[in-house]
């Protein structure tokens, strides 16, 4: 079934094929990545916003 297809590519259609793989490549590497990753990472990246030690609420903006 591929051999029809690989015997009529030209150079034009090998960079979009080469492209589309890449895509699918980097999609599945992603989607495997957040599979995996663990909930205590994903809520201490949430709560990072909320829990900022370098700024203290209790000085005033400097402007």
């Amino acid at each position: 079934m591929f051999k029809q297809f690989t015997e009529n590519i030209n150079a034009n259609q090998a960079y979009l094929l080469f492209s589309l793989g890449i895509f699918f490549v980097f999609f599945i590497v992603v989607t495997v990545m957040l599979i995996r990753i663990r909930k205590q990472h994903v809520d201490h990246m949430r709560d990072l916003p909320l829990h900022d030690s370098l700024t203290d609420s209790t000085q005033p903006l400097q402007s």
